[in-house]
């Protein structure tokens, strides 16, 4: 028979072990920081949209406060995260690969050692346009002296497409500025070529096919192969369904993104956060389209920076093995 003093008893015990819960919960959590930012690049680009709605998902889902942050992108992220100023950020291979050997624009000469690679984002692939009545429909084609569009001073295009395409014989003169902004100066013929390093379709590509004809440019086998060894790029094709003008798949380079965080973080912190992440694609593609390719079986493109532990702990837990050397010491 249950009496009053039985169901009393009862509810004191349920309510001991509630708060108990609580305590335990929040004993868990007691390490984490109060807040987090996460780096990511100018407005209206996929990085401001990308990590401002990335940042979204974990402040709602882990009830902690925290969002997105205008940088200079992917170069000063690596700083921003390595000095503490912000918890996580978003970057590409390229610009890590010279934060970890000291070779930072920069930060010259220091090597970025709280820099932990989080999980992977997307690629960029690299891809060149000219007007078809310039009969420059190779790479080979391109003449001495070209002047050569390669995007925003300081981007990633502007600090790889340059060296790339030095390391394949060309010759040009470099040009800076925005991709529309370009887009209109090759078709005004006030340059020759632009050497795009951007998610695609290109807005700009897309509105030059409307406007005149164009040729994109793809690598040779030859030239792929090259620009691999040399550079911390992956093999691309681009679908011949991104634009009109290609009529089949055209080989190019990639370079992928990654998101990163400071490696003294929380080890528990940041094993939720790679958990909410990697297991909501759904979720993140509803964030980005390009989260498509934001999946654990993508984490192999990562060779340069180590993985955070919390990181390495969730990904081992569910089947993906992480090399030795991209675990930190």
């Amino acid at each position: 028979m249950r009496t009053a003093a039985t169901t009393i008893l009862t509810g004191t015990l349920a309510g001991a072990m509630l708060v108990a819960t609580s305590a335990s919960a929040q004993s868990d959590r007691s390490d984490w920081p109060d807040n987090f930012t996460v780096g990511t690049a100018s407005q209206g680009g996929t990085y401001f949209v990308y990590g401002s709605g990335w940042a979204n998902l974990i402040s709602d889902e882990l009830d902690i406060s925290g969002g997105g942050e205008v940088t200079g992108g992917p170069t000063q992220n690596l700083a921003l995260v390595h000095g503490g100023d912000v918890a996580f950020g978003l970057t590409t291979m390229g610009p890590a690969s010279d934060a970890v050997s000291g070779e930072s624009p920069l930060a010259p000469g220091m090597e970025m050692d709280n820099v932990c690679a989080l999980f992977p984002m997307y690629e960029t692939p690299f891809s060149i346009t000219a007007l078809a009545d310039s009969g420059i429909e190779s790479i080979s084609d391109i003449p001495d002296g070209a002047s050569i569009g390669f995007g925003p001073a300081a981007s990633t295009s502007d600090t790889y497409f340059p060296a790339i395409l030095e390391e394949l014989g060309v010759d040009f003169d470099r040009r800076n500025g925005g991709w529309s902004d370009l887009g209109g100066q090759l078709q005004d013929g006030l340059i020759d070529v632009i050497a795009f390093a951007a998610g695609i379709p290109i807005p700009a590509v897309s509105q030059l096919e409307v406007q005149t004809d164009v040729n994109i440019i793809e690598f040779t086998e030859e030239e792929q192969a090259k620009v691999l060894e040399s550079f911390p790029v992956s093999e691309f094709m681009i679908p011949a369904s991104t634009y009109e003008t290609l009529e089949e798949d055209a080989r190019a380079v990639s370079m992928w993104n990654f998101a990163i965080a400071g490696c003294n973080l929380p080890e528990d912190f940041v094993y939720e956060v790679t958990k909410l992440t990697m297991e909501n694609n759904d979720r993140m593609m509803d964030v980005h389209r390009t989260a498509e390719t934001s999946i654990p079986e993508n984490i192999k493109f990562n060779t340069v920076l180590p993985f955070h532990p919390g990181a390495v702990r969730w990904y081992e837990e569910n089947g993906y093995e992480i090399d030795d050397d991209l675990k930190l010491n």
